[in-house]
């Protein structure tokens, strides 16, 4: 729930005006007076997040009809494969639900028809195997066929912070970097 004399709305994730109907995702904006003036000396930035007092969180987030709000993922993390809207976090709470994965982290990286696909870092538990084919055979029953990993890479670990969260920027950096070698 916002807090009180904060208003929330959830917009379409293309226009940033529409309210979307609630259940149904969009980027959450905020409006209060504990919002921010800006960034300093940044105005270009300030421009892209603040318009009209509102304020454009890049969290795509669904209000339930009681007027709470859940964070489903971060903008600038959606993949869009073939026009379609993927949220990393679905795939990766898809792939963490095989039973020998410890940790997986599932990115977008460019594709000449599509525009991206999904890529999927994994790390298994420890003394597990399993294919790539195995694990993205174990997502085509929960996750349309837009949304399935392409690849599947298999990593003793990822990139952490300090308190442990997936770098996920980190990984898409990689790969890019990767594209242009």
């Amino acid at each position: 729930m916002p807090f009180p004399d904060t208003e929330c709305r959830i917009v379409d994730l293309h226009d940033g005006v529409t309210n979307v109907p609630v259940g149904e995702t969009g980027e959450l904006i905020v409006k209060g007076p504990q919002i921010m003036k800006g960034y300093w000396k940044k105005p270009e930035e300030t421009a892209l997040v603040l318009r009209e007092g509102w304020l454009y969180t890049g969290d795509i987030a669904r209000m339930d009809p009681e007027g709470y709000f859940y964070i489903v993922d971060r903008k600038k993390d959606m993949i869009i494969c073939a026009g379609y809207n993927v949220y990393p976090r679905e795939v990766d709470e898809v792939i963490y639900g095989h039973p020998k994965v410890q940790e997986a982290c599932a990115i977008g990286i460019p594709h000449a028809i599509k525009g991206e696909q999904v890529k999927v870092f994994v790390v298994l538990k420890p003394g597990e195997s399993v294919t790539e084919e195995n694990l993205i055979d174990f997502c085509k029953d929960k996750l349309a066929g837009y949304k399935l990993p392409a690849q599947v890479e298999f990593r003793n670990e990822l990139p952490t912070s300090a308190v442990g969260k997936i770098l996920r920027k980190d990984l898409r950096d990689e790969e890019l970097k990767k594209l242009r070698l």
